[in-house]
């Protein structure tokens, strides 16, 4: 049974202009995250004080007049930082309530060690518990990551099949999955990966029953427009780029190549932003940040 709620949020990342903010770095890449913000290891002696130290980031981005639903359609989160408050709020009540942003959360439990060219994602014995969660906080949909390296057709059908079978388990749970089959911007078989890629992902839509619809987050690919019969595909919500590494500039470029996928962008949005800027500075910042993405994803 859907709610008004989710009705109101499925209805905003249909048809309105706007990216969706990936600030889902979670345990191996905090620390690189917080680093580029101007945060040393020094400044904090465990896991529990570097994920306030990323929550306390989070959050200056999430409250910055900058950051709310005239351009920002959803923000992806990641367990821990679904289970602290901003102020007075859950972070994902926040997001909707107070900026109505239609917050996502991060699933995925990492990745397996690559084999047949495909990093496989582990596996996700809490899931259930986990969407039991999110559903009592108002998430609207989930993400989760696997990563193509080579042009390997037997490792590229498992891993769409994996995605799947994974998405199909959330969607049971009311949730609208992110599905993510990333492919390495650095694999030298870049362009034929995508192109067996995209037939898999096309054959696990067409398979998809009539009440069944997802999202996707694919690598800018090498093509322009490459993507577009997904993009166009009657069983996709929204397909969203994510900038894999690219910088800003680049990534913007790219994407105002693809019409009809908007960006999800985590390093690329965060790019420049300093735990040592002023709060004037910081939010003069993530505003040309915000604008410069939410113009690329308008094309």
């Amino acid at each position: 049974m859907t709610t008004q709620v989710q009705q109101d949020m499925l209805a905003k990342v249909k048809n309105e202009v706007g990216f969706i903010a990936a600030l889902d770095q979670s345990g191996g890449s905090t620390p690189k995250a917080l680093k580029l913000y101007g945060v040393d290891e020094s400044a904090y002696a465990n896991d529990e004080e570097m994920f306030t130290c990323v929550h306390q980031m989070r959050t200056r981005i999430m409250t910055s007049p900058a950051f709310s639903g005239k351009r920002v359609l959803g923000a992806i989160l990641f367990e821990n930082t679904l289970d602290r408050d901003v102020e007075g709020l859950s972070s994902a009540h926040y997001l909707w309530q107070k900026k109505n942003v239609v917050p996502f959360l991060k699933v995925d439990k990492g990745l397996e060690d690559e084999a047949n060219g495909v990093q496989l994602m582990k596996a996700m014995p809490e899931l259930d518990e986990l969407l039991a969660k999110a559903n009592a906080q108002d998430v609207f949909g989930t993400k989760m990551r696997s990563v193509v390296k080579l042009a390997n057709q037997a490792g590229i059908k498992a891993l769409v099949a994996q995605q799947f079978a994974i998405g199909k388990q959330i969607l049971a749970a009311g949730l609208v999955p992110i599905i993510e089959p990333e492919v390495d911007i650095n694999s030298p078989e870049k362009a034929e990966a995508e192109v067996m890629l995209k037939a898999a992902i096309l054959a696990e839509l067409d398979a998809l029953s009539a009440d069944q619809h997802v999202m996707l987050k694919l690598t800018l690919p090498e093509t322009a427009s490459f993507y577009k019969e997904c993009v166009e595909h009657a069983k996709t919500i929204k397909v969203v780029a994510l900038s894999g590494g690219y910088s800003r500039l680049v990534a913007n470029q790219k994407l105002s190549e693809n019409k009809g996928m908007i960006a999800s962008f985590s390093r690329a949005l965060t790019e420049g932003v300093s735990a040592q800027q002023s709060d004037d500075e910081f939010n003069e910042m993530i505003d040309g940040a915000i604008e410069g993405i939410y113009q690329a994803s308008a094309t």
